[in-house]
């Protein structure tokens, strides 16, 4: 293929490129500057409770496992 049709092409392309990552959902991180993105789905007050409902639960899961660690550890240890 000439030069004088793939460079402008790939010129072209690479621009199609920059303007598609300006409108594509911009996922869990940061909102998108003014114009674009919406707000990310973490960021919403449902998920925020959602994700602060798992950690909790994880919290208690752990310490529970500590508990049963502790118990199993003494158990072992007054055993002769």
């Amino acid at each position: 293929m000439p030069d004088r049709i793939l460079m402008p092409f790939l010129a072209l392309v690479g621009l199609a490129l920059v303007a598609f990552s300006l409108v594509w959902p911009q996922g869990y991180g940061a909102r998108s500057p003014a114009p674009f993105g919406s707000v990310p789905i973490q960021q919403t007050p449902e998920m925020q409770a959602k994700i602060q409902r798992e950690k909790d639960a994880a919290a208690r899961h752990d310490q529970q496992a500590r508990g049963q660690m502790s118990d199993t550890r003494a158990a072992v240890a007054g055993t002769p």
